[in-house]
């Protein structure tokens, strides 16, 4: 069983793990890298297989870093299929259609003002257009039903419910080399709207995901204590309340436990304005696959209620809208894409209310340190926002208890049942994944963090300490799609 990691080795962003297993040759996700300009450049670099001889590619989950480089795989060569979970499926699509949209958004800019200086030609083109996007999802396969097998030659492929986000799988694949199990990222047993993860079988190798492994998350109750808080007191302040969202899972969490709140008469019905067209779409998707959602969702669900859309909601569709909420006259919460502040509208936001006294800006994502979501939480004075200054006069909370990545407890108790299996680190800062290794070894763990691009056999290399050697620190330079 041979791996060479693509993507989120070494970082938390552009998951894409090639397999040798069995007589196949798989990749595990293909996802876009999200950070600064030589972290993105990761993106145009030559796959180092050729696409047309890729016998399948499996996913994960629908996050646009994990399947953000799909259209571009196919338009380097790829026609087989692409296996993934019916929720993945529907979600995948409008999150790649976004993409796309967005990158000719962007290039057709920078052509404009490219020719005033007479450099249009400098100008690289987009990664892909939405051409390449339907092209992608008619290969999509969406045959993967938690606890079902997939057979693909030699290799049995099973998916298992993860816990992240809708339709959010890990896979289980059998072959005559051995069992490897590929964690995908696994949800927060203590918060969201999914349910928990369920526990793998023993293995011989794992490949599990680090996000949070060096920390425990604040518990779901005292999350909604210290929200409903934080809302009260920005309420007084009679400005605008900026939450920052993914659309995916964030978003509806955020809806959810904004409704179970002001039902229940603890914070007060203002206006709530859903910026965010795709987190829009993605929410009806919550409808058709709600059997994957905890309890008093699945209830609410069924009885006919909408448990995502608070009596005081309106969805944002057009910018012109989007533009027109900043001229709204009191207290109101606008949640806006994205979570980590680096695009969409939530910028269009923070420069028009950041500078405010009267605004709360309420972070309920985690802000690499080096985006802009990082310095504002770290107190600085002012900040650059669409190409302008803008001072930080906004009250700043952040809210950490909301994630749907696991902790280092889910970690462990997910590890837990793979038996002696040997474990390999992706998708986490380098940092944080050093900091559990000795968490690992303490449990009699062999562990070992993936190198960056080089090949390893999952059940024998072991490197000193399970550091690879040689490798380059990207954590200061990361901007996360960890939700």
């Amino acid at each position: 069983m041979n791996l060479q990691s693509l993507g989120a080795a070494g970082t938390v962003t552009g998951s894409c793990h090639f397999l040798t297993l069995g007589n196949q040759q798989l990749l595990i996700d293909c996802g876009l890298f999200q950070g600064d300009d030589a972290l993105e450049a990761r993106n145009r670099e030559a796959f180092p297989f050729a696409p047309s001889e890729v016998s399948a590619v499996l996913l994960t989950h629908a996050h646009l870093d994990h399947v953000g480089r799909l259209p571009l795989l196919v338009r380097r060569g790829y026609r087989g299929a692409i296996y993934c979970t019916p929720p993945t499926l529907n979600l995948a699509e409008t999150v790649l259609l976004d993409s796309a949209r967005l990158q000719v958004e962007s290039y057709r800019q920078e052509v404009y003002k490219a020719r005033r200086m007479n450099r249009e030609g400098e100008v690289s083109q987009p990664l892909y257009d939405e051409d390449d996007v339907h092209r992608t999802v008619a290969l999509m396969r969406p045959v993967l039903a938690f606890g079902q097998t997939l057979t693909l030659g030699n290799v049995k492929v099973r998916a298992e419910r993860a816990g992240h986000i809708l339709g959010s799988a890990y896979l289980i694949l059998d072959s005559p080399d051995g069992r490897l199990i590929c964690s995908g990222d696994l949800g927060n047993r203590e918060s969201g709207l999914q349910q928990d993860f369920t526990l793998p079988p023993e293995a011989d190798a794992v490949l599990i995901e680090t996000t949070y492994a060096n920390r425990t998350h604040r518990p779901l109750a005292q999350t909604l204590d210290e929200f409903r808080d934080v809302l009260n007191e920005s309420v007084r302040l009679g400005g605008k309340i900026l939450i920052p969202s993914f659309a995916i899972e964030r978003a509806q969490a955020i809806l959810y436990y904004l409704k179970t709140l002001m039902d229940a008469g603890e914070v007060p019905r203002v206006p709530i304005f859903l910026d965010s067209p795709m987190a829009a779409r993605a929410t009806h998707e919550y409808f058709e696959f709600g059997d994957e959602l905890i309890t008093p969702v699945r209830e609410s669900l069924r009885s006919g209620e909408d448990p995502f859309r608070p009596s005081t909601l309106h969805v944002v569709t057009s910018s012109s809208e989007s533009q027109r909420i900043n001229r709204y006259d009191g207290a109101a919460i606008i949640i806006a894409g994205n979570g980590m502040l680096s695009g969409g509208r939530i910028q269009h936001h923070l420069k028009h209310q950041l500078w405010k006294p009267s605004t709360s800006l309420v972070i309920v994502s985690y802000q690499s340190p080096s985006s802009l979501g990082g310095r504002i939480v770290e107190g600085a004075p002012q900040v650059q926002v669409l190409g302008e200054e803008v001072a930080v006069r906004a009250h700043v909370h952040t809210i950490g208890g909301f994630s749907a990545h696991a902790d280092q407890d889910d970690l462990l108790s997910w590890l837990d049942c793979t038996g002696p299996a040997h474990v390999w680190l992706v998708h986490g800062e380098p940092d944080v994944m050093n900091a559990f290794l000795p968490v690992l070894e303490a449990r009699g763990r062999v562990a070992d963090r993936v190198p960056q691009r080089g090949e390893v056999s999952l059940t024998q290399t072991h490197f000193p300490g399970g550091k690879p050697p040689g490798e380059v620190d990207e954590s200061r330079r990361l901007v996360v799609q960890a939700e």
